[in-house]
C-alpha cells in the first residue's frame, strides 16, 4: 500500500487507501467502494485477486471508507463518495493518476454508491472556492456486483422473489417527513439517474432469474437482497438509453469474466 488512511474529510470514516502501480507517467485508477448495507463493511476488506489484477495491468487502486448510518443518515454515504472521488482527482498530479481514466466497482451498497457516481450528473462546482469541489465526480466505466436498482421497498416486495419488508426495519429519523423520505428514495435510487451519457456498465449477480429461493432463511435473505431482477430492471433502462452494458449471471456467457476485467478493458482503450 502506498498511502493508508488518507483523510479526505474531517470525520474518522472519511479516509482512503491507495496503491500505486509501478508505471511511468500518469496511469488509470480503479476505485473500490465496499458494501455492507450502509451499516457495516470496511475499506480494509479488499479482494486481493482484484487488487493484484489492477496493479499488474498498470492501474492504480483505491479503496474508500465512508460514513455509515450509525454515524449519519442518508445521503451521508453518497456525499462522502462524491467527495472522495473529487479528492482523488485533486491528487492526480501528486499520485500519478490520469484524471480522465478513473473507473469504479463495488458490491451491494458499494454498487449503489459506485453507480450513483457514474450515473448522476457531475457534482463538480466550477464556481466553488474549494478546489476539491471543482473536480469532476464522473467515472469512465463502472462495475456493479449484486447491486440494487432502487430503494423503493414496495417495488422489492412485488418484483424480488422472497423479499420481506422486515428485512429492512431500520428506524427512520423522527424528523424526516414521508414526503422527504420519498424524495430521498428517488434521489438515491440509482436507476432513476440512468441517461444516454452514462459510462459502460458491468453488472453481475449470483443467480439466474428463474432460480429457486434458497431453503435456509439467512441465505434466502441475502439472495433476495442481491437478486438478478435488480439487474434486469437496470438493463431495460440502459438499453433504452443505448448505454453499453453487460449483465452477467449463471448461464450467461460474456466477453469479460468479472467487473475488474471489464474496467481494465475500458481503461486501456
Amino acid at each position: 500500500m502506498t498511502h493508508e488512511n488518507v483523510a479526505y474529510g474531517d470525520h474518522p470514516q472519511q479516509v482512503i487507501d491507495f496503491w500505486q502501480a509501478k508505471v511511468e507517467g500518469p496511469a488509470p485508477l480503479i476505485l473500490f467502494i465496499h458494501g455492507g448495507g450502509f451499516t457495516g463493511g470496511s475499506h480494509d476488506k479488499v479482494n486481493k485477486t482484484f487488487l493484484e489484477a489492477c496493479l499488474t495491468a498498470g492501474m492504480h487502486f483505491a479503496s474508500i471508507e465512508y460514513r455509515l448510518l450509525k454515524h449519519d443518515w442518508f445521503p451521508a454515504p453518497h456525499e462522502d463518495c462524491v467527495r472522495a472521488l473529487q479528492f482523488l482527482r485533486s491528487k492526480a498530479s501528486e499520485w500519478g493518476i490520469d484524471p480522465q481514466r478513473i473507473a469504479g466497482f463495488g458490491g451491494s451498497a458499494g454498487a449503489q454508491l459506485v453507480a450513483y457516481l457514474a450515473w448522476s450528473p457531475d457534482f463538480a462546482d466550477p464556481s466553488s472556492d474549494d478546489p476539491i469541489a471543482r473536480e469532476s465526480s464522473r467515472l469512465k466505466a463502472v462495475g456493479l456486483i449484486g447491486g440494487q436498482a432502487n430503494l423503493d421497498f414496495d417495488w422489492w416486495v412485488e418484483n424480488i422473489p422472497g423479499y420481506q419488508r422486515d428485512f429492512h426495519s431500520r428506524q427512520i429519523p423522527a424528523d424526516l417527513s414521508p414526503i422527504d423520505m420519498r424524495a430521498l428514495q428517488r434521489e438515491l435510487s440509482i436507476e432513476n439517474h440512468i441517461s444516454s451519457d452514462d459510462p459502460p456498465t458491468f453488472m453481475s449477480y449470483g443467480m439466474a432469474p428463474d432460480d429457486p429461493i434458497p431453503s435456509q432463511a439467512r441465505a434466502a435473505r441475502g439472495w433476495s437482497i442481491h437478486h438478478v431482477n435488480f439487474g434486469l430492471s437496470m438493463q431495460a433502462l440502459l438499453k433504452k438509453h443505448s448505454v453499453e452494458h453487460i449483465l452477467k449471471y449463471p448461464g450467461t456467457h460474456q466477453a469479460h469474466e468479472d467487473a475488474v476485467a471489464f474496467l481494465i478493458h475500458h481503461l486501456k482503450e
